[in-house]
């Protein structure tokens, strides 16, 4: 194995996705520490010496305890290096974690123990199922009242259509949780008194029947132990690797994240079988990590994550290769020439200069407005790698300045806010004011408040007669003969892409009717 085989092979780049409120946050901290990345646990609702969590580093996350970006976070866990993507779990910002997850190689589920399969957890699932992504299932807070373990499992192979094997056994259940039983290493695990103390290694045993089960656990949670993993072992299938990696079968572990349980033998599963960096699907050919030549994909654009420097950052996932400081990289979209000596590494808002990159590894490039969503860099071939569709907006709002004299500082606000796929802005052909789609209400309420805090434009935003924006697609003489006709319903995107403006279904099914040879497309596909 060579040296660049070697690295690639022992990275691990994975997100984290959940419901609102599962504890996803809480494990990514927890995940942190293991690595030895943190030294002392955040907490999304931070209260006295609690530090707040290191994914949500934005004002807004902070003020109000969700998460609403995508962040990054890379830490070395045994031999292994991690990339950590952490997604927002609320359905409004769903459209920011599609796109990060064409950036990992697997997924961990985070799921409530209470409340079991939650309507956001299934739409990432149901995008993670369009690229095979292969799925690791966490069911948190086993701490407090649960559903029984058996009905969490039956519910995640009915709901998922998923073959589910638990990789762990809990025992017992909120005050009464006493730990777990690892059924792969034949280990009991158990809970620490100590709050906030990392838990022990896990006791190795010989079996169920090992005598130590009896000496460490009362009567009755041992008898129920045995009983219950014995019933689970017959009605589950044994873990088969490659059905795992083809994203057809999940390994169940039970854990709760605020006690720092479960996380480690979580953490030891995805060393073993996580898959290593995957190849890339692009127009032209198939991507191999291990390809000696370097190639990128721009899947995110931040901007201000220093609120003092107004910067932003272009995050690539490396698809091939290696990444070496100084490079000089083609930009496929523009032909042009990019020379790269101020990448970076995240551990969220924090940073470290990249010396070095390898294929699976997430690196941030600054970027003055030249990097796009959807571009890929190269050291000179040309590639298209495909991606996941951009969906239109299904709420439109004006925005307007308090202060009229700032409407060009609101103007590179919202330039900068679309590139980064917070929301779609659109510039009507005719008026003055600007159009921002959302998916959800709360998208316009984050939105106001970052371009005050980060931009120091006040603003509000106001009703529309508007119900939906579609992008329009055709032959360009017919294009240019729509638009005319149709000015005052015509706008353009960040992109400088067409789109139409419909005030009612009516408006859209004539326009439809009318221009039966233009397409007005709901997604579009990010070829990048």
């Amino acid at each position: 194995m060579t040296d660049l085989e070697r690295e690639i092979a022992s990275r691990r780049t994975f997100a984290i996705i959940a419901h609102p409120d599962a504890g996803k946050t809480t494990l990514t901290e927890k995940l942190l520490l293991f690595g030895g990345a943190i030294q002392l646990a955040g907490a999304v609702k931070a209260r006295g010496e609690q530090r707040r969590a290191h994914s949500d580093w934005m004002k807004v996350e902070r003020e109000r305890g969700i998460s609403v970006a995508s962040s990054v976070m890379t830490f070395d866990y045994a031999d292994c290096t991690f990339n950590l993507l952490d997604t927002p779990g609320h359905e409004d910002f769903s459209e920011d974690t599609y796109r990060t997850l064409t950036a990992v190689d697997s997924a961990v589920m985070v799921i409530d123990a209470a409340r079991g399969i939650e309507a956001q957890t299934l739409k990432l699932f149901e995008v993670c199922r369009m690229r095979n992504v292969p799925i690791t299932t966490f069911v948190n807070k086993m701490d407090r009242e649960a559903q029984d373990p058996f009905d969490l499992l039956d519910e995640i192979e009915q709901t998922l259509q998923l073959q589910v094997t638990p990789a762990s056994w809990p025992i017992g259940m909120g005050r009464d949780f006493l730990g777990c039983y690892d059924l792969i290493k034949d280990e009991l695990v158990m809970v620490s008194k100590t709050k906030g103390k990392m838990p022990d290694v896990g006791e190795p045993c010989n079996g169920l029947d090992d005598p130590k089960l009896d000496k460490l656990l009362p009567d009755y949670a041992v008898a129920k132990l045995r009983e219950d993993v014995e019933m689970a072992r017959g009605l589950c299938p044994e873990l088969d690797e490659a059905e795992y990696v083809g994203g057809h079968m999940t390994p169940v572990y039970f854990g709760s994240a605020v006690n720092t349980f479960g996380v480690r033998e979580l953490l030891d599963g995805l060393v073993k079988r996580a898959p290593t960096p995957r190849p890339q699907k692009a127009k032209e050919r198939m991507v191999l990590p291990t390809e000696p030549k370097f190639t990128g994909v721009v899947f995110k654009i931040q901007a201000n994550m220093d609120p003092k420097h107004r910067d932003r950052i272009a995050f690539v996932r490396v698809c091939s290769g290696k990444f070496k400081r100084g490079m000089k990289l083609k930009q496929i979209r523009t032909g042009k020439t990019l020379n790269v000596h101020n990448a970076v590494l995240f551990l969220a808002q924090d940073r470290e200069l990249a010396e070095e990159a390898f294929a699976g590894d997430i690196i941030g490039i600054p970027n003055h407005g030249n990097l796009r969503i959807g571009d890929v860099l190269t050291e000179g071939e040309i590639l298209h790698f495909t991606g996941i569709p951009s969906f239109a907006p299904e709420m439109l709002q004006k925005v307007r300045p308090d202060d009229p004299l700032k409407a060009k500082h609101l103007g590179r606000a919202l330039q900068q806010l679309a590139e980064e796929g917070a929301a779609r802005v659109i510039k009507p052909l005719i008026g003055a004011d600007w159009i921002v789609g959302a998916v959800g209400m709360l998208q316009f309420e984050v939105m106001a408040d970052r371009i005050r805090t980060e931009y120091d434009v006040p603003v509000r935003f106001e009703a529309t007669e508007l119900i939906t924006a579609r992008w329009i697609g055709g032959e360009a003489a017919m294009l240019k003969k729509f638009q005319d006709n149709n000015q005052t319903a015509i706008g353009t995107d960040h992109d400088g892409e067409p789109v139409f403006l419909a005030r009612n279904a009516w408006h859209l099914n004539k326009a439809q009717e009318d221009w039966p040879d233009l397409q007005f497309m709901k997604t579009r596909e990010q070829i990048i």
